[in-house]
């Protein structure tokens, strides 16, 4: 699998688009959410303000955090995202995490999702976290895999807005 995680550019917008527009219909038609909010946050219509406003500063409740996506090399595809927060405050360490990623549906089930935290993992180390806490719903089979093949280790679960989740700690 050749892929990299790159910053958005306007090199990629039609790409951008094209994949919130299928996560999006994947969102209405199943009712799922297995996505990055970072990259819903803003209308890419507005190009410039989406990419200045991708990654957040630490504002008010807000922790800084960094915005990538993956894109596969050979076929020149983004087919996934991954936001990393710089550190935690108590919701994230409560059911957030470090990391929120999501692979766009149709380029599911192929390995992208373990890739892509591995190259996140890297993300975190240049940012100096030790240990990085993931974060997913406890129906979440495919997030749970990819967790777990990244040396998640499950410490607990807990009840949260009617849900259960599942939190892993992964040292670097």
């Amino acid at each position: 699998m050749n892929i990299k995680l790159i910053k958005m550019s306007y090199e990629y917008k039609d790409q951008l688009i094209e994949m919130i527009d299928e996560w999006k219909k994947d969102i209405e038609e199943n009712h799922t959410n297995h996505s990055p909010y970072a990259i819903f946050k803003n209308d890419p219509d507005d190009f410039e303000y989406y990419i200045d406003n991708l990654n957040d500063k630490g504002n008010g409740n807000k922790v800084p955090s960094s915005t990538f996506f993956c894109l596969d090399n050979d076929r020149n595809r983004l087919v996934g995202a991954v936001n990393i927060r710089h550190y935690l405050n108590d919701n994230l360490l409560l059911t957030g995490g470090h990391i929120g990623d999501g692979i766009r549906p149709s380029e599911r089930r192929k390995g992208y999702g373990s890739a892509m935290i591995s190259l996140a993992l890297d993300e975190c180390r240049k940012l100096g976290i030790k240990r990085v806490l993931m974060c997913c719903s406890k129906n979440n089979i495919g997030s749970k895999k990819t967790i777990i093949n990244n040396g998640g280790i499950l410490e607990n679960e807990v009840f949260n807005k009617g849900e259960i989740v599942l939190r892993y700690w992964i040292e670097l």
